[in-house]
């Protein structure tokens, strides 16, 4: 029963952390677009 039971929880912490590094990824994503936008803000409004 034991045995089960840690098969089952670290089944479930590795599906958590698989699926977490394409949310981690997809944030990251996020952030460079939003880097991108505001260094072409910048440029537009010194020139």
């Amino acid at each position: 029963m034991t045995k089960k039971l840690l098969s089952s929880l670290f089944l479930i912490s590795l599906v958590s952390i698989f699926s977490g590094c394409n949310t981690i990824e997809g944030a990251g994503e996020d952030l460079e677009r939003g880097g991108e936008a505001i260094q072409r803000e910048s440029r537009e409004a010194r020139d």
